[in-house]
């Protein structure tokens, strides 16, 4: 039995990066500012923190600011979801290959986002047959000081599945290769087509989500 750990954003969804500079700029808009994040801001800085996003627009601002415009963003977001759904859609292939591991092996995804906002967005792009409350988890790390980490929830899983013997991880970033720490597993980085892959270590980097699918049947090492 495999387990594939799936990250949400910029993995199984595209589009969401024009939500959140449509929110960020509005937000900033509301509390009276000028500056505004350009399209070519927004491709780099896509994956941070949201109050990260605030840090390097208005260097000049306290902390405590930036995690207010944070929390104006989190809550437009959720009153304005028509914003989120005008940009998000599920990854192209996604929900084949999504299909595909669901035959026969187990999946999960961990975000870093907020518990409501999760189930959200899996809603929306249409993955509610893959994931539910039993395999979809937010950690919430949108706070400098959060205590619960994507390696806390693999950790976790694992001990309470242990009929799993092999992991298959699925991530943008290094924090989801790091996953490997845990038990092992074979890490795909993966980046959109039109984005250069992040700098962190993997054993396969690729811009289409089927080059999962070479796992669903391939042998791997046991979990460590």
């Amino acid at each position: 039995m495999k387990l594939f750990v799936w990250d949400f954003h910029g993995v199984l969804e595209k589009g969401n990066e024009a939500a959140v500079i449509e929110i960020s700029n509005a937000v900033l808009e509301e509390f009276g500012y000028s500056e505004r994040f350009t399209p070519e801001e927004n491709e780099s800085l896509y994956g941070r923190k949201w109050y990260e996003y605030f840090e390097y627009l208005l260097p000049t601002e306290p902390h405590e600011r930036h995690l207010q415009l944070q929390a104006a963003s989190f809550k437009m977001s959720d009153e304005r979801w028509d914003i989120v759904t005008k940009h998000i859609k599920p990854t192209a292939n996604a929900i084949g290959v999504l299909e595909a591991i669901a035959s026969s092996h187990q999946q999960i995804v961990v975000s870093n986002t907020k518990p409501h906002a999760l189930v959200e967005y899996i809603r929306t792009v249409g993955m509610t047959d893959y994931f539910n409350h039993t395999n979809a988890f937010a950690v919430d790390q949108h706070k400098r000081d959060a205590a619960r980490t994507k390696q806390d929830v693999l950790r976790e899983y694992l001990e309470s599945n242990p009929q799993v013997q092999q992991l298959v991880i699925i991530g943008d970033s290094k924090s989801d290769m790091a996953l490997v720490e845990v038990a092992g597993g074979t890490r795909y980085l993966y980046a959109h087509p039109h984005r250069a892959f992040k700098d962190a270590e993997s054993d396969y980097q690729t811009h289409d989500l089927r080059d999962i699918l070479r796992e669903v049947h391939e042998p791997q090492m046991a979990i460590q």
